[in-house]
């Protein structure tokens, strides 16, 4: 398991997001973390994953600022 914390990119995570699902090792569970603002981020981060190829086996809000989601690539 990988965890990867992307809350100080802000809104401007998804560039690092989709470069790191590159080359995430196929079979290991990943973890990202990044800071939700109006809640859009959720959903694009969702599409993100769809797009990559991973599947996405949890979404949760982590607290107040902060949203988790746990992926997995077969």
């Amino acid at each position: 398991m990988l965890r990867y914390d992307l809350r100080h990119l802000k809104d401007d995570f998804e560039p690092r997001m989709k470069e790191i699902l590159k080359s995430h090792p196929a079979g290991q569970v990943g973890i990202f973390l990044f800071e939700i603002g109006d809640f859009t981020p959720i959903q694009r981060s969702a599409d993100l994953v769809k797009e990559s190829g991973y599947e996405l086996l949890n979404s949760l809000k982590f607290n107040e600022v902060d949203w988790t989601i746990v992926v997995k690539k077969s």
